[in-house]
């Protein structure tokens, strides 16, 4: 055990450098960068507008490209839960995102138009953070409050672009917040998630850790997210959550036929969905997209 846990951090560390090295090409110093440095890094390299937004209680950071605004369609990428726990009993003070998957992700989206969003509480300055409670990336990361937030974020930029059609994409509990956020509108086309926690009451007892009872269960919402069509890319090697919650999402719909669940082999819970999305993207999403 001691042997298995030693490689997966050293797994985790050699992903970090790798990342950090990709941000830091092109003439940069290789420093290691801060949670907000790094996501600036990403996004100026595909020249994404950063803004923040207030929404419900919460002031959000999200990135903006906009290249077609009369095109009609948005691609929607929502960040994961970030470093929400130091081990599996401490919990973070600041559960931004050691690396922004969800933002590199969307900047290997051929789409015109793009958003991402950070969730509650993430790179946030140390006044904002004092006032927000650790409950928002803890056991109410998923609750009522932060996905209207999260979903008022979206209306803001929809209203801004006239947006008519909406993808969403969540990495890891942003795919939670995306198939929440999916279930209480009508303007989205496809819900697409990358080792989404679709159903955390299954996640928690899979983890054997504690039942996330302030926040709300996409599982739950079944009945009404079966009109979207889906695709949930889940990676073989995954387990921090692994392809047995998509699996248990999928079980609770009466027809799962516009869900897939796409398991990808040689990828875990953090690497490398990043190098392989472009090609994901080309075979399953935009199927047919030059």
């Amino acid at each position: 055990m001691k042997l298995e846990f030693l490689k997966a951090h050293l797994k985790r560390w050699a992903f970090f450098v790798l990342a950090v090295v990709s941000v830091t090409a092109c003439g940069d110093s290789a420093f290691l960068y801060g949670g907000r440095e790094m996501a600036d890094r990403v996004a100026a390299r595909g020249g994404w507008e950063r803004f923040q937004t207030t929404a419900g209680p919460f002031n959000l950071l999200g990135y903006r490209s906009i290249r077609a605004p009369s095109n009609g369609d948005l691609s929607v990428y929502i960040e994961g839960d970030g470093f929400a726990w130091v081990t599996k009993t401490q919990l973070s003070s600041d559960p931004t995102p050691r690396i922004p998957i969800a933002l590199e992700l969307a900047s290997e989206d051929p789409s015109a138009n793009r958003l991402y969003l950070a969730r509650p509480c993430q790179y946030q300055s140390d006044a904002d953070l004092a006032r927000c409670s650790p409950k928002y990336w803890s056991g109410g990361r998923y609750s009522e409050e932060v996905v209207a937030a999260m979903n008022a974020a979206i209306d803001q930029t929809v209203r801004a672009t006239g947006a008519k059609r909406l993808r969403l994409f969540g990495f890891s509990g942003g795919g939670a917040i995306a198939a929440l956020i999916a279930a209480r509108r009508t303007d989205v086309i496809q819900l697409v998630t990358v080792a989404g926690n679709l159903d955390h009451a299954a996640w928690t007892t899979i983890r054997k850790v504690s039942p996330l009872s302030a926040s709300l269960n996409p599982a739950d919402m079944a009945s009404t997210l079966s009109r979207i069509p889906q695709i949930h890319f889940v990676g073989k090697d995954d387990s921090d959550v692994p392809p047995k919650v998509a699996q248990s999402y999928r079980s609770r719909f009466s027809d799962p036929a516009r869900i897939s669940i796409i398991e990808v082999p040689g990828v875990d819970h953090d690497c490398c969905w990043v190098e392989r999305w472009s090609g994901l993207l080309k075979q399953y999403v935009y199927v047919g997209a030059s």
